[in-house]
């Protein structure tokens, strides 16, 4: 895999890595459920952390890209390549991905959610808790609305009050995170149970509730581009304010005795927008780091590239079909770590294939002249 190391950002790079090595983690669970103590409740942390992280940084890349093109006005063409760049990178591996979870569930002798057409346009999980079927696409719908979002909103906003391009991606961003809180208050006084499955489902993993996580990372992406120099003095104290926010969330909220049942309003309308902005406090500091030892650079930037593969395989596909061989309920806890080791290095396997043989490919026909000339012109 030949990588061009002088185009790639360091920083961003581990912040990918480590979201989708937080998520395999996280999922090992299902291998030692009865995991005991800090380290299960810890996998546990890095199966929220790790899609948090995931949308934060999507909006942060997004972000850039749709302010380097549109900083003064909005152009058609180039927002029709916007789409096009976005699902030649997403869509091809997703309905690989789906179509396989369909044939899994009739090898394995198990029925088709009714839901199942809702997957081919993102629905599944639109306004309330999805199915259990290719349970790890529940973020893709947040990702994939807000890439359609996004731009359009800006372009409303920019021909309604007539300002520049730039000041209406600012101002749809942050009306989306006030959405964001508003619809976290609906849920708190309309719909929330105190009780933590019931909010990982209907509130965590749905996405009307979930739109604004990517908006933060859109908001860095502004102040990145229009107040660098913020962004760059700065940048130690964001980090350490992060780091707060990430201990208060890790630690401070059993600590306080801060639980569902007791202090709904914390996990309802608060919790979710907090994570998100401690994870952009990282950013400037992220992004400013821009290489590192070649040791540490090369794996690094391997797992991030590899990361959207691995995240669409390492649950529903691999670790469901080694469950359904291998069942792990009469091994020993030793022979499970075993089981674990295996199932990542099958993850990693199966996911490097997928981006040599496939996502890859998809992706460079994004970069064909005929697919620019179509929506770029001569």
């Amino acid at each position: 895999m030949q990588i061009d190391y002088a185009k790639r950002i360091f920083g961003l790079d581990l912040m990918r890595a480590v979201a989708i090595l937080f998520v395999v983690f996280f999922h090992a669970l299902w291998i030692v459920p009865e995991l005991p103590g800090l380290p299960g409740e810890l996998l546990r942390l890095m199966g929220v952390l790790g899609v948090e992280i995931f949308f934060v940084l999507s909006g942060f890349l997004i972000g850039r890209i749709l302010l380097n093109q549109f900083s003064v006005a909005y152009d058609k063409a180039k927002l029709q390549y916007f789409w096009v760049r976005r699902w030649f990178r997403t869509l091809p591996n997703y309905y690989l991905i789906l179509m396989l979870n369909i044939a899994i569930l009739f090898y394995i002798g198990r029925e088709l959610p009714d839901s199942l057409w809702q997957y081919f346009f993102f629905l599944q999980n639109a306004f309330s808790a999805m199915d259990i079927f290719f349970t790890e696409s529940w973020s893709l719908p947040v990702e994939e609305f807000t890439y359609l979002l996004a731009p359009l909103l800006g372009w409303g906003v920019w021909k309604a009050l007539k300002i520049q391009a730039h000041k209406a991606f600012l101002y749809a961003a942050l009306a989306m995170i006030a959405f964001g809180l508003i619809s976290k208050f609906y849920y708190q006084f309309q719909l929330a149970e105190p009780d933590m499955n019931y909010w990982n489902r209907e509130l965590k993993a749905v996405m009307i509730y979930r739109l604004d996580a990517i908006f933060y990372g859109m908001l860095g992406a502004y102040l990145s581009k229009y107040f660098k120099d913020l962004w760059s003095s700065a940048r130690w104290v964001f980090f350490f304010l992060g780091l707060m926010g990430m201990l208060l969330i890790s630690f401070g909220i059993p600590m306080f005795g801060w639980f569902i049942d007791s202090h709904p309003l914390v996990w309802n309308v608060i919790y979710l927008p907090f994570c998100s902005l401690s994870i952009a406090l990282f950013l400037p500091v992220l992004s400013h780091w821009q290489t590192a030892p070649r040791l540490v650079r090369a794996p690094i930037t391997r797992i991030s590239l590899i990361s959207y593969s691995m995240y669409l395989l390492h649950y529903s596909v691999v670790l469901q079909l080694l469950k359904y061989h291998l069942p792990t309920e009469r091994l020993s806890l030793i022979d499970k770590g075993v089981y674990v080791m295996v199932y990542i290095l099958l993850t990693f396997v199966m996911s490097y294939l997928l981006y040599r043989i496939y996502e890859r490919p998809m992706m460079n026909l994004r970069d064909h002249r005929l697919v620019k000339r179509y929506f770029q012109g001569p």
